[in-house]
């Protein structure tokens, strides 16, 4: 924990995830004030979008924060230009390889943390020279792997020497001290912060996530190899059947076009996409980030101390 929030400059070993479209300046800036590290999403947004994101987000914190760019969006190189132009000094990837940005970002003095969901991509990216690797299980809402957090952690852990944090599965302190036990330096959250009131989606999105269960949530697009973990509705059932079918891929292209949007801004909670991950069952309430992060923290150290063998 200890080499993490050093690495950070954070108060607590916690990242927030890089939520497309839903990471932006707000969200971002409550997780920093509140101890951790925010980052903002940048999603498929342009540079120009996330140099706004970045400069806003600088207006309400002076703590530490960074920028999560997916590295299969069409922007990706020139948001790779913007986090040094705006000295940014964290970001975090996913969707492919930084290699190809790591010594532009290495001289400017960016800490560079990819997610990985095997050991293979791990390794790698530690030859290349990643500072940390954030080790996302499927458990997580959005775009996922296939391991586990549990089966996926230690496993990496053997096969690197840098710093892990664990992601998918942890929305409270219960989780985040199994994340340690793992062998995780820290956490990444994602879904508890959609409950979080400083979070910007739409309510009715809120409310969707606080009513869930434990089995509420399914996985679409494993058959075209770019599985999303999302909360049941009418459009997640309808592409699952289509995908059954057959249906060819531009006509499943079709049913989720803009699905991201319908949920965050518009609310639809039939037709969008509720990205969301298996730990939205425990979430029962809206709650200030700071409230969330300090909750995780101190249950965590709780459970650790409970557990301790004399």
């Amino acid at each position: 924990m200890k080499s993490i929030v050093k690495m950070l400059k954070t108060k607590y070993p916690i990242i927030q995830g890089g939520m497309a479209n839903i990471a932006d300046h707000l969200l971002a800036s409550a997780v920093s004030n509140a101890g951790g590290l925010g980052l903002i999403g940048a999603g498929g947004w342009d540079a120009d979008k996330v140099r706004f994101e970045i400069r806003k987000c600088k207006e309400l914190t002076n703590k530490p924060f960074g920028v999560n760019i997916m590295m299969m969006s069409p922007h990706a190189e020139d948001i790779a230009k913007v986090v040094v132009e705006e000295d940014v000094k964290i970001v975090t990837t996913g969707g492919g390889s930084p290699g190809v940005y790591m010594d532009m970002w290495k001289e400017a003095g960016i800490t560079v943390i990819p997610v990985v969901p095997t050991v293979a991509l791990a390794k790698r990216l530690e030859r290349m020279g990643a500072d940390a690797l954030i080790v996302e299980g499927t458990e997580a809402g959005g775009h996922i792997g296939e391991l586990t957090t549990m089966a996926l952690v230690p496993q990496v852990m053997d096969a690197v020497d840098v710093p892990l944090i664990a992601a998918g599965g942890i929305a409270d302190g219960r989780q985040m001290a199994a994340a340690f036990c793992l062998g995780a330096e820290g956490v990444q959250i994602g879904t508890v912060l959609l409950a979080a009131e400083e979070c910007p989606i739409h309510e009715n999105y809120k409310n969707a996530v606080l009513k869930a269960r434990d089995t509420s949530t399914i996985v679409t697009g494993r058959n075209t190899g770019a599985p999303i973990r999302v909360l049941k509705n009418n459009m997640a059932r309808e592409y699952l059947k289509m995908a059954k079918e057959g249906i060819e891929l531009a006509e499943l292209e079709k049913l989720t076009l803009g699905s991201l949007r319908k949920a965050v801004i518009n609310g639809d909670v039939e037709n969008g996409s509720l990205m969301a991950g298996q730990v939205s069952g425990l979430i029962k309430e809206i709650r200030p980030t700071k409230v969330i992060l300090d909750e995780l923290v101190n249950k965590s150290l709780e459970v650790l101390k409970e557990n301790t063998y004399e």
